[in-house]
């Protein structure tokens, strides 16, 4: 077959597999389009679980007539024009594909009207055809969008969808994550005519702390601590839950980049880390977290659902928000109950969304209709003034040159650390931390303690990560679906009879057959259950080891490492083995110490 060039309607239809997971994701999109848009007031209609109609209403700033066809067209939009928009994006949308997905897959009518525009119009698209139809309509100012027979011409996809009910509650978490970020936005969700949720404009803190108990419980609110963390262009705010208030499954964390809601493995681990002594394996922390800072330092162009992030400087975010937290939960005796409308000199938590003020050094970004809502001089809701000073390290001066700013914020902040206990320094005495500076080929990382430069081999690492949780008491085991069983040789079964203590104490469940010189493998050590455990055993069989710890540098030199091509994992590989470690030794041996010198002398030349 020819290379070619994919019809538009195929290209969309693919594009949709991408961003229309399920009715939630099509509300999800709609929703912040109304809020790019300015809106402050919002109804979602929902008909079957979304499956039969999905309806969002909005006051927003609407679309002018001549833009409605372009609004259907794949890659249109009027929230970025440039490259530079792209690199500091403030908007909630910018790709352009959302409402062309959506419209390949369903029958969906877009009807709006801006303020300078007397009458509404109306845009209807159907299915892979995608031809437009343009017809004058009534509606106030605003915008509204029906999404019908969602999957109609996928069936293959359309049977994927569960009950009604199922689709449903996940349409209702998603504006349950919304209307945590958006306190001053009314929400109004109805399913099949009967309204379900109804979170009205909260202005005040008293109403925004109403809202929370809505969305996450009372029972939070009570054991909630408040969080306002400032250093220099990083702000951490909103609350963590006290570690008695932990739970069994992870069905309370709320987290946000910049109005964003996301899931990012740096940010989860630096907030496990920071919950690591309070909290056993299997409990979870509840939090609802604001992360604010220079749009220009995070990428949101990462996934098409836009869920993912990426953070220029991984290490000095995860530290600064392990710090954060760590500070509040050592500060426990802080009171910050439920308030009470009679109770009189109540503590109002004063918790607000991101500030959003940073504008792209060329040009900010435009919102829908070129609008920007999200400068300063349009917010409604400045970052309020901390509750808690004791959560607050002292402003640093900005830096003309960005690099050199970064590296004085990420000192300033590693100085914070109070002397404490267990954290993952490579000396507890020493306040000068390794820091990770960048991925190198995807081999290794390079690090900066002080001045001295190194170099640690993230193959190195993923084997000292697997070392030291194979000396754990107990260590963590996976069973196995199917028993691997082993018929040995003389050789083999003697050296078998030399190492099974071994095995069994870095976590391996076996059976023996003496007679017949045959052993069943049961369960191996979780870190391993990746790994070709075939090979690996009978290359341990085929060395004759009798110390432990010979054996357990020879398991770790015959297990397989993966290539580590993102930045923000090669820091979490980092991070997970800092926390294993026991003495500076362990670390310390990998790092290979870089002398600039010769380089320098040859600039000096």
């Amino acid at each position: 077959m020819p290379i070619q060039i994919l019809p538009p309607q195929l290209a969309n239809q693919i594009a949709a597999g991408e961003v229309v997971e399920r009715p939630a994701s099509v509300v999800k999109e709609l929703v912040e389009n109304s809020l790019d848009a300015g809106a402050t007031q919002i109804q979602i209609d929902i008909e079957d679980g979304g499956a039969g109609l999905i309806r969002v209403r909005d006051n927003g700033i609407g679309i002018a007539k001549t833009e409605l066809p372009l609004a259907l067209a794949r890659h249109a939009t009027s929230k970025i024009t440039c490259i530079e928009d792209l690199e500091a994006i403030l908007s909630l949308g910018f790709r352009g594909e959302a409402l062309a997905s959506i419209s390949s897959v369903s029958r969906l009518t877009l009807t709006s009207r801006p303020q300078e525009q007397k009458e509404a119009w109306q845009v209807y698209a159907q299915g892979r055809e995608m031809e437009t139809t343009i017809q004058p309509a009534s509606h106030p100012v605003g915008t509204t969008v029906e999404v019908a027979n969602l999957f109609f011409n996928t069936p293959a996809r359309r049977k994927f969808l569960r009950t009604a009910k199922t689709e449903f509650a996940h349409i209702e978490e998603v504006i349950r994550r919304i209307a945590l970020a958006k306190f001053n936005i009314a929400f109004t969700l109805t399913h099949n005519g009967k309204i379900i949720k109804q979170y009205k404009s909260a202005v005040n803190n008293q109403q925004k702390m109403k809202r929370l108990a809505a969305i996450c419980g009372e029972n939070f609110v009570h054991h909630a601590l408040e969080i306002n963390w400032k250093h220099n262009k990083l702000h951490l705010f909103g609350w963590v839950g006290l570690p008695t208030y932990s739970r069994n499954q992870n069905d309370l964390n709320y987290c946000y980049v910049n109005g964003r809601m996301i899931r990012d493995k740096v940010i989860n681990h630096a907030i496990r880390q920071a919950y690591a002594e309070r909290l056993s394996a299997n409990q979870y922390p509840a939090f609802v977290l604001f992360i604010d800072l220079d749009p220009n330092e995070v990428d949101v162009n990462v996934h098409p659902t836009k869920h993912e992030v990426r953070f220029h400087q991984s290490r000095l975010v995860h530290d600064f928000i392990f710090q954060g937290i760590f500070d509040a939960l050592n500060n426990e005796k802080v009171d910050l109950s439920f308030p009470s409308e009679s109770k009189e000199n109540a503590t109002l938590v004063q918790v607000c969304e991101p500030d959003g003020q940073w504008i792209s050094s060329n040009k900010p970004n435009r919102a829908a209709a070129g609008k920007n809502i999200f400068t300063q001089s349009n917010r409604q809701y400045p970052i309020s003034q901390p509750v808690h000073k004791e959560f607050m390290p002292n402003s640093v001066k900005s830096a003309d040159n960005a690099n050199l700013e970064v590296q004085k914020v990420y000192g300033e902040l590693l100085t914070k650390q109070h002397n404490r206990e267990n954290t993952n320094t490579l000396s507890q005495s020493n306040k000068n931390m390794l820091r990770a500076l960048s991925l190198i080929e995807n081999k290794a990382l390079l690090l900066q303690q002080d001045q001295q430069f190194y170099l640690i081999s993230l193959t190195a690492l993923q084997k000292l990560r697997c070392k030291l949780k194979l000396q754990q008491s107990p260590v963590s085991q996976q069973a196995l679906l199917i028993p691997i069983t082993f018929r040995l040789n003389a050789s083999q079964f003697l050296q078998w009879q030399q190492q099974k203590h071994f095995f069994q104490q870095t976590g391996f469940y076996f059976n023996e057959n003496l007679p017949q010189q045959r052993i069943s493998i049961i369960k191996v050590p979780a870190c391993l259950r990746h790994q070709n455990i075939q090979n690996a055993i009978i290359r341990l069989l085929e060395q004759n080891l009798t110390e432990f710890s010979t054996f357990l540098t020879a398991l770790c030199d015959v297990l397989q490492t993966t290539e580590i091509n993102i930045f923000a994992d090669a820091i979490a590989l980092l991070t997970e083995t800092e926390q294993l470690i026991t003495t500076d030794y362990q670390l310390k041996q990998l790092l290979l110490p870089i002398d600039w010198k010769i380089y320098l002398e040859k600039l000096s030349c």
